[in-house]
């Protein structure tokens, strides 16, 4: 692997915290510039779009992260049950117990949104579609399935905003523990 590569790989998860804390709009070269310690010319040698092409990345990245430990399990795993419980823990672990937010989820409510429309729609289209087909794999009938799926995925999203805006990561373990439950055909 080449140098650029590797070093464009080691400050993703940098870049990605910037766009978290401050949005696409915040997110300033020169703040990028501090908190990776690039100046801004090592940016644009290694991001030669700027900050659209290093959002498109974070973006890239966080979506190969789920494609590997949330959504391939949900749609491959023959114990649908297990992938289920599968995806809450690496949302879990992902989220970091609720003390972080979604990235994605920030770059969809926020003025990005329209730029980075195709990356969200098919980062929900993915999660939604495949807890879906886990859902009818454990036995739910198509639209229980969309309905629960729509429902997990959205409550986790909103579990996410909630402990952020309380600063109360437990709210986002409750909420999870709810999903645990609903999903498992109990009441929640």
């Amino acid at each position: 692997m080449s140098r650029k590569a590797t070093v464009r790989a080691d400050v993703l998860p940098t870049i990605a915290e910037v766009f978290r804390e401050h949005g696409f709009d915040g997110a300033s070269l020169s703040l990028i510039s501090e908190r990776t310690g690039l100046g801004k010319g090592s940016l644009y040698h290694f991001f030669p779009g700027g900050k659209q092409e290093m959002a498109a990345a974070v973006l890239d990245e966080i979506d190969g992260w789920f494609h590997r430990n949330v959504f391939a399990p949900l749609r491959q795993d023959p114990d649908a049950g297990g992938a289920i419980e599968q995806m809450l823990q690496a949302v879990e672990a992902y989220f970091r117990s609720g003390q972080r937010v979604c990235l994605v989820g920030v770059f969809a409510l926020g003025d990005a949104r329209d730029r980075f429309r195709i990356q969200v729609r098919t980062y929900f289209v993915a999660w939604t579609n495949d807890l879906t087909d886990a859902l009818m794999r454990s036995g739910h009938d198509a639209v229980t399935a969309r309905e629960l799926s729509e429902e997990t995925v959205g409550s986790i999203q909103g579990a996410l905003v909630l402990a952020r805006a309380l600063d109360d990561p437990q709210s986002f373990q409750r909420a999870l523990n709810r999903l645990r439950k609903r999903l498992e055909g109990r009441q929640a």
